[in-house]
Order: C-alpha cells, then sequence, then structure tokens
C-alpha cells in the first residue's frame, strides 16, 4: 500500500474522520470509519459500541491518460453506487446499505457489515467461516448458511443482476438477532452489473465454486451442493417459468465449468 495513496485519503476526508486501512485490491483501496458523512459528531450507537462504515476508494492509475483515469473512476464509482441503491430495493436480497458517494473524487461510503469471528478466525466472510468449521464441517448450522448464501445468489440472479467477483470473501456473515445463525450479504459490487444473460450468471457461480474448491478442497463437493440447493430454490419457487430458467442457467454453468476444465489442462 503506498502511504501516498492513504495521505491522500487522509486530506480529502480532512482529520476530522479517522481512517483505518482493511484491505487493497487491484480496483479499490477499503476504509473503515467511525464518523458518518453527515452527522460527523459521531453519536450514533449500536449496541453499545460505535457504528463502524466502510470507505472504497478508487485510487488514480498512473498507467492511465489522467483524462481517462478520471473519467473512468467516475464511471464506474457511479455505477456501482446506483447499482448498490436498486439491489438494496430487492425485497429479501441483503447488501450493504449506500451511505455516500463522490463519483468525481472516486469514494463509496457505505454501511459496514460483518465481525471478527472467534478463536482469532479472522473478519466473518464466508472463506473464514468455513475454515472456522474445518473440524465439523457438515454440521446444520454450516449447512444452513451455505443453503442461504446460494438463496441470495438466487435473489440476485432471477432479478436478473450478476455480481462479478462472486468469491468467498465477497460474501459477508452477520449474526442474526438471537445471535446463533447467520445471515449472508453480498458485498464488492465493483464488477457487477444488470444482465439477463445466462451466461454471466453461469460465470458467477463458477467463479464461486472455484473459489470454494481451491480453499475447502476436503468438503468443497457436499458445499457446492448446498449452495446449489439454496440457489434453486430461489427460482422453483416461481413456478414452471423459474425451473425453466434453472435449467438454462445450470445447463450454462456445467458448460463454463467445463470450459473452465479445459484451459486449467492445456495451461
Amino acid at each position: 500500500m503506498s502511504q501516498e495513496i492513504v495521505d491522500a485519503v487522509s486530506q480529502y476526508l480532512t482529520p476530522n474522520v479517522p481512517i483505518k486501512l482493511i484491505s487493497q485490491g487491484a480496483e479499490a483501496v477499503v476504509f473503515t470509519t467511525p464518523v458518518h458523512p453527515y452527522c460527523p459528531s459521531n453519536e450514533i450507537t449500536k449496541d453499545s459500541k460505535p457504528v463502524q462504515y466502510i470507505i472504497k476508494y478508487r485510487s488514480p492509475k498512473k498507467y492511465r491518460h489522467p483524462v481517462i483515469d478520471k473519467q473512468l473512476t467516475k464511471h464506474r464509482t457511479l455505477s456501482e453506487s446506483r447499482l448498490l441503491g436498486k439491489l438494496y430495493l430487492i425485497e429479501g436480497l441483503h447488501v450493504p446499505k449506500l451511505i455516500a458517494t463522490d463519483a468525481y473524487n472516486g469514494y463509496i461510503w457505505q454501511e459496514f457489515l460483518g465481525e471478527d469471528l472467534p478463536n482469532d478466525c479472522g473478519f466473518s466472510n464466508l472463506k473464514n467461516y468455513l475454515w472456522m468449521n474445518a473440524k465439523d464441517p457438515y454440521n446444520d448450522v454450516v449447512k444452513d448458511t451455505l443453503f442461504k448464501v446460494g438463496e441470495q445468489i438466487g435473489l440476485l440472479h432471477i432479478n436478473d443482476y450478476c455480481h462479478g467477483d462472486l468469491t468467498s470473501s465477497n460474501i459477508v456473515l452477520v449474526r442474526d438477532t438471537n445471535g446463533t445463525n447467520w445471515i449472508p450479504y453480498l458485498i464488492d459490487f465493483g464488477l457487477g452489473s444488470q444482465s439477463n444473460m445466462v451466461e454471466d450468471k453461469g460465470v458467477d457461480l463458477y467463479v464461486l465454486e472455484r473459489a470454494i474448491i481451491s480453499t475447502h478442497s476436503s468438503f468443497s463437493d457436499k458445499y457446492n451442493d448446498w449452495l446449489i440447493e439454496g440457489f434453486s430454490s430461489v427460482y422453483k419457487k416461481q413456478g414452471k417459468g423459474g425451473v425453466q430458467k434453472l435449467n438454462e442457467v445450470l445447463k450454462r454453468f456445467a458448460d463454463v465449468r467445463m470450459r473452465g476444465r479445459k484451459r486449467s489442462m492445456i495451461g
């Protein structure tokens, strides 16, 4: 991480908005802050704990022409913000709440989700959660959680949206009000899009399947079965039309998987 980027974000936000770096990707840098953009007094609390917010920043790319870079940053930031706003309105679909956007400078301010898992197992994304349960991988809570993850993907797809980078790190788990079960949220829609193409949906499923296989290979077959069960349940609730659409998506998913296997064989 370039200190230059951190300094630029700090200068933009002013000293009144403290930040903490949590991740850096090819597309953006992500920080947390306890300060709400429209309520800087920071008096809002939840369960007696200060509320955290996410600040996602698309930093300038020096390999691009400055004018083109500025246009791309504005377009991608605005597109992601609009997508988040639309997804948040879909009944039953869990995504972060959009709070503020500065598309011209590449900033998205949104709700913070998740928590630290017990026994130093890391942040509560799906990948770490499954690692945490490696000693008892097939328990009912894990099955229920993966089924719910599949439902969320099904809701996303049946409404003709695709994630674009559907890995186990981009699925965050939040405890329910009882503190016993987990509610999955889909995050990071930087590559997301509105699409009714079965190819895009098949690729989404394939990317997640490969992520599960690469990090939890010993249990991946059962894990991916539970995900598809949850995914399929959403389509089946729509009757014959939903079943027809489901069959089309799963057939394309199988095609994408086969193409992926062929590519890995020839290198």
